[in-house]
């Protein structure tokens, strides 16, 4: 056996543990990095990347249809399905030298491509390798949970994993589960030609505002997608291309099965109990500082650390962790400030609390703005009305965002900043913005807090008469 000796050794070569590995090494710590599959982790090689990969090439198939309204004749687009996964592994592999172990070892991590296995509560063995850290980050991330539904280990079956890697075009594709991972793929196959249809136990986009999710259903189900809900998964059979999903509210029949029912954490190959490390079906079981209640050598990061699996929440326990393990200054995680998005058409986007949420936590102190997306003059001119921004204020300070409508991922963000530096209603609104922008929907959005304010307030109004009728 090898043995070596480190500051940090990271378990898992995702967003999070390339990061703290990148940030780390930078900055004068000794820095050992395993990982015994593919660098970049899930959101490179199965996730984010080729999702939104192949979600661009359904939609250039759907603009190519659907011109009319901007007076281009519609055309019915020829799809290459397999050139499509094609377009798909070029973006990953366009992207994958930055998560590289060329990279990595070129920044001065050690990079060992085993899966690492805690041997005991300071030690973890990687192949032929004992490491044997000052500090140790658990970042293995999650992959797809798979339930036991009968019959489903008869039919051949797809995750995000391998759903990739398809190159024949199916069909009539079964997909069960109905939130971000499912309603995407749903979406983006129905754009390329396939039948699709999605059948979820409860509700679709179950974590989302109701209202807003209604607006994106409303469009999935336009395009042709059938949705079906509150249709529990109960058996499996069928055999080739004749999959039948059997449910409560009917038998379903397709050609290809993707399951997309939840994510399970990778915790199997890390024999946590022998490092002495406490941790449920969730992740470890970690404080707020991201470290383990039970062995003070050992971390989390990302999906591990049992909250919210999204790929910018590891990139963010990163900065978390090389605060207090790099400085030794105190460093929490929050979680209030932590957007995310489904990037669908038109998308959804969260961040903070929902209307129910917010209801729930302020009761009769807070305030819901809304505004509209066919008031915003750029979205009018690109047809793309669909949509509505409603703001959770509590005191003057927003405490959540929801919003579904054209660029939702990319409008978020300046609720996330609002939220995330405690700024007022005031900063979005005396911002200037160019014009015609979508982003003018916040502003619009901070605008209707205010309006009332303004507008409705008799003392303004004589404020106002005062000032008209006595100075020159």
């Amino acid at each position: 056996m090898n043995r070596i000796k480190t500051d940090i050794c990271i378990i898992g070569g995702g967003s999070g543990g390339l990061s703290i590995a990148a940030g780390a090494v930078q900055m004068g710590a000794k820095v050992v990095l395993l990982e015994g599959h593919k660098m970049g982790g899930d959101c490179l090689n199965y996730g984010c990347v080729p999702s939104k990969a192949l979600i661009a090439s359904a939609k250039q198939a759907y603009a190519m249809s659907h011109g009319a309204k901007l007076g281009i004749s519609e055309v019915e687009a020829q799809v290459d399905y397999a050139a499509a996964k094609d377009h798909v592994h070029d973006v990953i592999a366009t992207i994958a030298p930055v998560d590289s172990v060329e990279r990595f070892e070129g920044l001065g991590v050690h990079v060992i491509s085993e899966f690492g296995t805690f041997i005991s509560k300071t030690e973890v063995q990687a192949g032929d390798n004992i490491i044997e850290a000052r500090r140790f980050v658990v970042a293995t991330g999650s992959g797809p949970f798979v339930p036991p539904i009968p019959g489903l280990d008869t039919v051949k079956h797809y995750t995000n994993e391998d759903i990739f890697d398809l190159r024949e075009k199916p069909k009539h594709l079964l997909i069960i589960g109905g939130g971000p991972i499912g309603m995407e793929m749903a979406q983006a196959h129905r754009r390329l030609g396939c039948e699709v249809t999605v059948i979820e136990g409860l509700k679709a986009f179950g974590k989302d505002d109701p209202e807003m999710a209604a607006i994106v259903l409303e469009n999935l189900k336009a395009e042709g997608i059938n949705i079906v809900e509150e249709a529990q998964a109960e058996k499996i059979s069928g055999k080739g291309e004749a999959i039948t999903v059997h449910t409560p509210k009917g038998d379903f029949t397709g050609s290809h099965l993707l399951m997309a029912v939840g994510r399970k954490v990778n915790t199997d190959k890390l024999d946590l109990d022998a490092g002495g490390i406490a941790h449920d079906r969730s992740g470890l079981k970690v404080g707020p500082d991201l470290r383990s209640v039970t062995n003070k050598k050992v971390y989390a990061a990302g999906d591990v650390a049992g909250g919210l699996q999204f790929t910018h929440v590891a990139g963010y326990h990163a900065g978390v962790l090389i605060r207090s393990m790099l400085f030794g200054l105190p460093s929490k995680q929050r979680t209030d400030h932590i957007p995310w998005a489904t990037y669908t058409d038109p998308e959804l986007a969260q961040v903070g609390l929902t209307e129910a949420q917010a209801k729930k936590k302020y009761g009769g102190t807070l305030e819901v703005v809304r505004f509209e997306f066919h008031h915003n003059d750029r979205l009018i001119a690109e047809r793309k009305t669909k949509g509505l921004i409603k703001v959770m204020v509590v005191k003057g300070r927003p405490v959540g965002a929801s919003i579904a409508g054209h660029m939702a991922g990319e409008l978020i963000g300046m609720w996330a900043m609002a939220i995330a530096n405690k700024m007022k209603m005031s900063a979005i609104a005396n911002t200037v913005l160019p014009y015609p922008t979508v982003s003018e929907v916040n502003k619009r959005a901070a605008g209707a807090y205010f309006s009332p304010r303004l507008f409705e307030n008799p003392t303004v109004k004589r404020v106002v008469g005062f000032v008209q009728r006595w100075l020159p």
